[in-house]
């Protein structure tokens, strides 16, 4: 029969943040007092409820609110990835495209608006 190693058992005291080093938030001690720590970069913002909003209430015959909401969706699918760069980009994308489809839902709106006040009486009186 084989005969095995024995075994071996380390004895260490416990460590980490539960055991007395304090908080895992807290900055590190230097011999001037604590380091500070930086603050983290704001997330990039992904507008997806103004996409969807543009989506369903502007409706423009170019569809910008609808390609508005799947570069929202990018965004967010790179903000959860932790790919700041990527979301950031396809956010200030969504929200250029929202602008758009904004502007362009509200004077599309007026213009269909003020053509029903002209012509309404006129097809009125015509029938």
């Amino acid at each position: 029969m084989e005969s095995y190693p024995p075994a071996v058992s380390i004895n260490m005291p416990p460590s980490g943040p539960f055991y007395g080093q304090g908080p895992p938030y807290a900055a590190p001690a230097t011999a001037f007092g604590r380091a500070e720590v930086p603050s983290p970069a704001p997330a990039p913002r992904d507008y997806v409820l103004w996409s969807f909003f543009n989506t369903l209430c502007c409706c423009n015959p170019f569809c910008l609110g609808f390609i508005a909401l799947i570069f929202s969706v990018k965004a967010r699918d790179e903000k959860i990835a932790r790919q700041p760069l990527l979301a950031g980009k396809y956010g200030t994308t969504a929200m250029h495209l929202n602008i758009a489809a904004f502007v362009l839902g509200t004077l599309l709106l007026a213009l269909w608006l003020v053509l029903l006040f002209l012509y309404a009486p006129m097809l009125h009186l015509a029938t």
